[in-house]
């Protein structure tokens, strides 16, 4: 094994490593949120993200999407079918609700 300044390198390059992956995975999905719970939390927009639904959000619908954030908005744009949700109108939430978000980046499925 390499020693460095009387260190062995390998364990150490191997938790650098871990922590690395680690690290990354938290960034791809931050949201502290299961899905089904972000779901639940989304439930005063259920009106304005209807298909061809000409309601605007209401306040509650734009207090939700603000506490829940971003991450938790693309988890739910990007994970199963909603059923009666259109998700080009979810992803157009935080614009109507005047929340700075970044777009979410939509997976190929």
């Amino acid at each position: 094994m390499v020693k460095l300044c009387g260190v062995k390198v390998l364990p150490f390059l191997v938790l650098v490593l871990m922590l690395t992956v680690l690290a990354e995975q938290g960034q791809a999905h931050p949201c502290g949120s299961t899905f089904f719970s972000a779901l639940i939390q989304m439930i005063p927009c259920r009106a304005a993200v209807a298909p061809f639904s000409p309601i605007q959000p209401s306040e509650l619908c734009c207090s939700a999407v603000k506490a829940l954030g971003q991450p938790c908005l693309c988890t739910l744009v990007n994970g199963p079918p909603i059923s009666g949700v259109d998700r080009n109108m979810a992803l157009q939430l935080p614009d109507k609700c005047s929340a700075n978000f970044e777009p979410c980046e939509i997976m190929k499925k």
